[in-house]
């Protein structure tokens, strides 16, 4: 692609057409053209008219994508669109093919509820399956949103379901092929709008017109015939006879990256910036990152340089979510680079980069001058090789991407070698003049032309064939945006090289080759690098609604002046007659179409120079109103109270014609009590019956037809008597000599305006009324006639032409007494330096009644009781400031002040604060040390150190002022204190506060310290911990009484508290509560199942502390079963019984034995604290009887006993005979041997254990106990007996140090024995 360079003085343009275009609307000072704009909402597209828009209004655009409807035939299709805009644009709807003029078929309607406009098609046929587009309009453009209707099909029979299958497979089809050829003529269509704009014509029926000739061709080609690109080909003579013969090639350099995106490093909240530059210029290319194409936007900001070649990618408030690959895609070259999304960049060790890091302009300049390079070597290729006479047939002219690499091969064309010697000067005199020579201009250096001279002007220049607006290309197509189409006609030799640049069928198709036989050229080119266009139209003709029976003009303006032009309607020349009037005025041209008719609708085309514009006019006959009768209607109508409002307006326009009437944005509608409306054929009447009032307003009348709409406004006034005048009396001024007040109108005068007011008025003591007679029309009332001390009260009625209002009645109006006024203000200073305070104050609230006349003022050294006027006493101060210059440098005063008034002076005013008469000081600095020193829920201690003083920089502080913020507003709240400790109080628990102080002096405020942190209403942090002196680990509660534990503790912050039974949730009857350091768990009535641990964790940010305490609910034991006894060794007796009942609720519950001897007469007992059902008692006498009682024992109490029988050994008494037997020696002795075991014990902690076993041996064999194989028998904690060979041990209080292997050993001379045990511990 070729441009012009910086010294040309030009703009560079993309295309040839748009050279012609800037060309032209430079000529016609044409500044403006129409901005397209890109929409968020996806398939909107925007038309902005205005480069610049006000504050606060906008753009038409949608909120939504308009939604496909898929409906039956036979059914109601409604389509739904929300629009935006500012002003409230107006909504229209189309339809690409076909017209929705059927208003009973078509109806638009517009939803106030949620701000829709509706478009519902009532018993949609076939025919309705269309495009349908919405478009909104107001003064700055337009937006344009397109939506598609299509039918489903109904089956009934099953039978048709393989049809339904096999059609909708081939609907699918066409469907596909529908939506790509839409699309395709969309892009199409912007691309020929763009042109058309951007040139200034507003001739856009001729684009709809070539949009149909296209669709049209598409449709030939679905049904069978050749495609459009082979009709295009041989309808200019592209493909067969010389034109196909003497075909040639061009490849031009393809478009590339000359700088490639670099990778990006940022930081979070930051921006990143990539950035390209292009091998040719391109306006824009496709920006992507993660599949998804990117819109230029507030986030992604995508901008071009002026020369096309430099394309930059802006991303704001980068973030994690915009790491990823970033693509650059233009045309078929693509460049990709990484933006990694760092959240500390200096942290994570690495720099921010971005951009391409070189001078861009730099590397376009050299670009540019490469390009340049390159075309000079392909022209002194060609020259080349023509005079070398090396040209053959069937080779294409090349140059590859390499700088420098050119390969020339061309078919046999003969030249003459003044042809090449003159194309050869013109092309490096363009070159020179810093103009790149265009594809069309190399062309015709190279090749000549085969114009005929006719068509060349004076100085050999081609003159423009087709408008420029016919030259666009496929948006698509990238060769095609790299070059566009020449506008200049081709003649078919130029033809052969014109593929070179474009070779796109369909803007070959819009150029309109011609293909008109050409001579050759006789005579040298005359070298001059412009390029004449010719004539061009500044603004074509533009489609026209005229309204019947009136006058209706077409408009365009032609480059030139001196060219005349043809007009035609419908294919048929126009002359000037009674209908037609045509005129010229410079280069403009119209067309007066005299009292439009309906045969005058039509086609209306105008041609000059080989040049055309056409439009289409439609003569309608919309309702409209006889201008006279509209005048009328107009003026407003006013009539008295009660009566009768007519209004009648006649009409004009193609019936039927709607008519409705309004008020005040109302309708009105037939009723029989107050409003009749007469619709007839060509006028209509609204009777509006015994007005009122409020009836007043605005009547609109509006017509409307399928052709358009009309409406007339005009005012009803109804005239009344006006409203009582509205109060309370504002008394102005009050004298002994006169009363002045005012009050409001009324309000509501009626309809008409009020002249006068009627006063009365009555002195208050006396019952009669003066007449004061009428006052102009201003409520305002000035009574000299007035006795001092006196009141009055006044009557005050409204007069317009209609009538007298009711009367209105002031309060008592006093005059002529002595009101002081109140007293000011303190004073305010101003400033203060060493000869001078300057000082201000308020008016006093009260002035007495009367105006102020001036104010004193009074002075007073601090530590004296003396005041002294600053000024005399008979000349008042007027202003409501005074600088008070009679002051020692050093001292400090205070200063007061007094109104007076026409009565005389008020009272003295609060003195102000004491002010030293010096130069202003400077602002102190900031506070040092600024700390939190407590904090409590409710308030917190701030402590500072006063700044220092510095001498002319920083004086001392007299203040300072604190500012508290909470973390959840944005206001500061100040307060004020003197000396370096704050309190800050009020404060909500557990919210955070942002803290700063200011200090202050005389001379302002110094900077502000703050807080580096937030600081948490909250006391510091205390680890929980229990604060009960005594706390009990065992409660034991009688069954049915109350359980109550208790436990006090401190923490901060309050903690969190939890009670738990046995590791889980308390059960729900258990009340638990807690307060301020203490927390009570409570069982009203306690049940054995309450029996457990319970345990309490009470925890904060600080930490956790838990206790736990074992809680008893129990009752009086039942005693034991039947006791019985047996007797297993002399002298010994075993005593078993069956287990009370409760000791399987009571895991502590116990036994006691006691026994009754019968030669004592007291129990005794023998053993306690026994966990299993029998005991052996030992030391049984023969001859005695014994009893033995068994009791039953827990922590609550003692059950009764239950009694053994009675146990008696008898002794036998026998006659003492001695008779001696032999006597043999035996031996009685043996080892050690335990007839009776030891048993596994397992025993509560803190509980007794009482173990025994039963041994035999002779001689008594020693007795030693272990536990673990440590010797027990010295242990004072274990209680050790061996009594007849019964051997126990008895621990008292078990612990878990108890738990092991218990062993007894028995030892004699004959040998040793030993039985062991197990004791585990419960907790």
């Amino acid at each position: 692609m070729w441009k012009r360079s910086k010294g040309s003085g030009r703009k560079v343009c993309f295309s040839l057409v748009h050279q012609y275009i800037q060309h032209f609307n430079e000529k016609a000072g044409n500044k403006s053209a129409a901005i397209r704009r890109r929409s968020k909402i996806p398939g909107v597209v925007i038309t902005q008219n205005t480069v610049s828009i006000p504050e606060g209004k906008s753009v038409p655009d949608f909120k939504c994508k308009l939604n496909p409807v898929n409906v039956q035939e036979g059914k109601s299709a409604v389509f739904k669109a929300l629009v935006i805009g500012e002003p409230k644009p107006e909504v229209t709807w189309k339809r690409v093919r076909g017209s929705i003029l059927d208003k009973e078929k078509y109806q638009m309607k517009y939803d106030d509820s949620t701000g829709a406009y509706l478009l519902e098609i009532r018993a949609v046929t076939c025919a309705d399956a269309d495009t349908y587009k919405c478009i909104a309009v107001n003064e700055y453009g337009k937006a344009i949103c397109s939506v598609a209707l299509n039918l489903t099909d109904v089956v009934t029979d099953p039978s048709d379901f393989r049809k339904l299958l096999r059609k909708t497979n081939t609907n699918i089809f066409e469907e596909n092929q529908t939506e790509k050829v839409n699309e395709r003529n969309e892009r199409y269509r912007d691309t020929l709008q763009r042109d058309y704009e951007t040139l200034g014509t507003k001739d856009m029926h001729l684009m709809d017109m070539k949009m149909e000739d296209k669709r049209q061709q598409m449709l030939k080609y679905q049904h069978g015939t050749s495609p459009p690109d082979e009709d295009l080909v041989r309808k200019n003579g592209l493909i067969g006879g010389r034109c196909a013969k003497d075909a040639e090639n061009f490849t031009l350099p393809q478009l590339d990256f000359a700088v490639k995106l670099q990778e990006a490093i940022t930081e979070e909240k930051d921006t990143a910036l990539f950035e390209c530059v292009l091998t040719q210029p391109l306006p824009k290319i496709t920006w992507m990152s993660k599949g998804t194409v990117l819109e230029d936007s507030e986030k992604y900001q995508i901008s071009v340089s002026e020369h096309q070649m430099i394309h930059r990618l802006l991303i704001t408030d980068c973030s994690d979510q915009d790491k990823g690959v970033y693509s650059a895609v233009a045309g078929s070259a693509t460049s990709n680079a990484a933006l990694d999304v760092e959240a500390d960049l200096e942290a994570a060790g690495k720099k921010k980069t971005g951009g391409a890091g070189i001078d861009l302009e730099e590397v376009v300049k050299q670009q540019q001058i490469k390009n340049q390079e390159e075309m000079e070597k392909i022209l002194e290729a060609v020259k080349e090789k023509h005079d070398a006479g090396e040209l053959t047939e069937q080779k294409t002219l090349s140059t590859s991407r390499k700088e420098g690499q050119i390969i020339s091969l061309t078919e046999p064309v003969k030249y003459s070698g003044s042809d090449m010697h003159d194309s050869n000067n013109n092309c490096n005199k363009a070159m020179l003049n810093g103009l790149s020579p265009s594809p069309q201009q190399m062309i015709d250096d190279v090749f000549g032309t085969d114009e005929p001279e006719e068509t060349k002007d004076g100085d050999g220049r081609n003159k423009l064939e087709e408008e420029t607006e016919h030259a666009v290309q496929e948006s698509g197509d990238t060769c095609d945006e790299q070059l566009n189409e020449s506008n200049t006609k081709l003649t078919p030799k130029k033809k052969k090289y014109e593929s070179f640049f474009n070779e796109d069928s369909e803007a070959e198709e819009l150029i309109g080759l011609a293909t008109q036989p050409r001579r050759k050229r006789i005579g040298p080119l005359i070298e001059d690098a412009t390029i004449d266009p010719g004539v061009q139209f500044i603004w074509g003709l533009s489609d026209i609604n005229a309204i019947i029976c009136e006058n209706a003009e077409l408009t365009c303006k032609l480059s030139k002046e001196d060219c005349e032009g043809v007009w035609f309607r419908d294919g048929e020349k126009i002359i000037t007659g009674d209908t037609f009037i045509i005129s010229k005025e410079g280069a403009i041209h119209k067309l007066l179409i005299m009292n439009c008719q309906e045969e005058h609708s039509g086609k209306y085309r105008f041609e000059a120079d080989n040049r055309k514009t056409e439009a289409v006019v439609n003569v309608k006959d919309p309702p409209r109103f006889e201008p006279e009768d509209l005048n009328a209607f107009t003026e407003p109508l006013r009539i008295k109270v009660g009566h009768n409002a007519v209004f009648k307006l006649n009409f004009l326009g193609f019936e039927p014609i709607k008519i409705k009437w309004y008020r005040e944005g109302e309708e009105l509608h037939d009723d029989a009590s107050s409003t009749r409306i007469d619709k007839l054929a060509n006028h209509t009447r609204l009777l509006l019956s015994r007005c009122q009032r409020r009836d007043s307003g605005e009547i609109k009348i509006r017509l409307k037809n399928e052709h358009g709409t009309a409406e007339a406004i005009t005012q009803l006034i109804v005239l009344d008597k006006p409203t009582t005048p509205l109060g309370p009396a504002e008394i102005t001024l009050s004298s002994a000599t006169c009363i002045e007040f005012k009050w409001r109108p009324p309000k509501d005068d009626g309809g008409s305006p009020v002249m006068n007011y009627v006063m009365e008025r009555q002195q208050i003591g006396r019952n009669t009324w003066k007449k004061l007679g009428e006052i102009p029309g201003v409520p305002f009332y000035r009574d000299t006639d007035v006795d001092r001390g006196r009141k009055y009260c006044y009557r005050i009625r409204a007069l317009t032409s209609e009538g007298v209002s009711e009367v209105m009645e002031t309060e008592d109006l006093q005059a002529g007494i002595l009101a002081f006024p109140s007293a000011p203000a303190p004073p305010k200073v101003v400033s203060a330096f060493d000869d001078c305070i300057n000082l201000s104050w308020t008016a006093p609230s009260n002035t007495g009644g009367s105006q102020i006349i001036g104010y004193m003022v009074e002075k007073r050294k601090k530590g004296s009781n003396l005041w002294t006027g600053v000024n005399a006493s008979m000349e008042p101060i007027k202003e409501k400031k005074c600088a008070v210059k009679d002051v020692v440098a050093g001292m400090e005063y205070e200063f007061r002040v007094l109104a007076v008034n026409l009565s005389g002076p008020g009272e003295f005013s609060n003195p102000c604060d004491f002010v030293f008469a010096r130069d202003p000081k400077k602002p102190p600095g900031k506070v040092i040390c600024l700390k939190v020193t407590e904090t409590s829920y409710n308030h917190f201690v701030l402590t500072w150190t006063k700044p220092k003083d510095k001498p002319d920089i920083e004086d001392e502080a007299k203040g300072y002022f604190v500012e508290i913020r909470n973390a959840q507003s944005l206001e500061w709240s100040r307060s004020f204190t003197i000396t370096t400790t704050y309190t800050v109080k009020g404060l909500k628990a557990m919210d955070m506060y942002w803290v700063r102080v200011i200090a202050t002096n005389d001379g302002g405020e110094g900077q502000m310290e703050e807080l580096s942190n937030y600081v948490l209403a909250m006391p510091p942090l205390v680890r929980p911990k229990f604060t009960n002196k005594k706390m009990k680990t065992f409660v034991v509660v009688r069954a049915g009484n109350t359980v109550r534990v208790t436990i006090n503790f401190e923490a901060s912050p309050p903690p969190d508290i939890m009670w738990l039974k046995d590791n889980g949730p308390v059960p729900k009857r258990v009340t638990v509560s807690n307060s301020d350091g203490a927390s009570q768990m409570l069982i009203p009535s306690s049940e054995r199942s309450d029996s457990g641990i319970y345990s309490i964790l009470v925890r904060n940010l600080a930490g956790q502390e838990t206790f736990s305490t074992e809680v008893r609910v129990t009752d009086d034991p039942k005693p034991p079963g039947p006791v019985e006894i047996e007797e297993n060794v002399p002298g010994t007796v075993q005593v078993t019984w069956q287990p009370s009942p409760d000791e399987k609720l009571d895991d502590r519950l116990h036994y006691t034995i006691s026994k009754l001897d019968s030669t004592k007469h007291t129990w005794t007992t023998v053993a306690d604290r026994l966990f299993n059902n029998k005991f052996t008692v030992c030391n049984i006498m023969p001859g005695r009887e014994y009893h033995f009682r068994v009791y039953a024992k827990n922590d609550m109490g003692v059950s009764t006993p239950s009694e053994s029988p009675t146990w008696a050994v008898g002794r036998k008494k026998e006659k003492l005979s001695l008779t001696l037997p032999n006597r043999e020696e035996r031996d009685l002795r043996c080892a050690p041997d335990f007839i009776v075991p030891l048993k596994l014990h397992a025993a509560p902690k803190g509980y007794e254990c009482y173990m025994s076993c039963a041994v035999t041996g002779n001689p008594k064999p020693r007795i030693t106990w272990y536990r673990d194989h440590i010797n027990l028998n010295t242990n004072t904690n274990y209680y050790i007996s061996n009594t007849c060979g019964v051997c126990s041990m008895l621990i008292l209080s078990v612990g878990s140090q108890d738990v092991g292997k218990y062993t007894v050993t028995a030892e004699n001379a004959l040998g040793r024995s030993e039985c062991s045990t197990m004791l585990s511990v419960r907790e």
